[in-house]
C-alpha cells in the first residue's frame, strides 16, 4: 500500500503567509501541504477597521467560522445582506455567490475559512496584492 502524499500534523509555523493590507493568511491545509483534494482549511486574521473586497469563488463553496473578534459580513445571493458577525458565528457562502468580510472591531478578527473543493488560495498567492512569507518567517509590520 503506497503512503499518502502530504503531512498529517500542521502548525502554523511551518506553512507560508499570505499577506495582504487588510491581513494574513495561514493555509494549514491545502494541496500543497496536505495533499488534500477535497478542501482547503486556513487561518484568516483581518486588522481591525479592514477588510477585502467584494469577490466571489467559481466553483466552490466557502465556509467562515469566526474564531474571534467582530465584524460585519456581506453576502449578495437577492441582493447585498449585511449581517454583524462574532466568535462562535458560522458563516456559508454557496459557490459563485459575491461574498465580502469587515472588521468592526478593534481586535484582529480571526476567522477558520474552508473551501471545498480547494482552488481560492491559490488564485490569491497568485494576486499582485499577495506577498509570500515563507514558513517560520514573520510579517514585516
Amino acid at each position: 500500500m503506497s503512503k499518502l502524499a502530504g503531512r498529517r500534523f500542521v502548525s502554523p509555523a511551518s506553512v507560508e503567509t499570505q499577506v495582504f493590507d487588510w491581513g494574513t493568511i495561514k493555509w494549514l491545509s491545502e494541496p500543497r501541504v496536505t495533499g488534500t483534494d477535497r478542501f482547503t482549511m486556513g487561518v484568516v486574521l483581518l486588522q481591525p477597521g479592514k477588510g477585502h473586497v467584494r469577490h466571489n469563488h467559481p466553483g466552490t463553496e466557502e465556509i467562515l467560522y469566526v474564531v474571534s473578534g467582530q465584524g460585519r459580513q456581506m453576502i449578495d445571493i437577492d441582493g447585498e445582506e449585511w449581517d454583524e458577525i462574532g466568535a462562535g458565528d458560522m458563516i456559508h457562502i454557496p459557490a459563485e455567490i459575491y461574498h465580502s468580510t469587515v472588521n468592526t472591531g478593534w481586535e484582529p478578527l480571526k476567522l477558520v475559512a474552508v473551501y471545498s473543493p480547494p482552488g481560492p488560495e491559490a488564485l490569491l498567492r497568485a494576486m499582485p496584492e499577495c506577498r509570500v512569507v515563507a514558513p517560520g518567517e514573520l510579517p514585516e509590520s
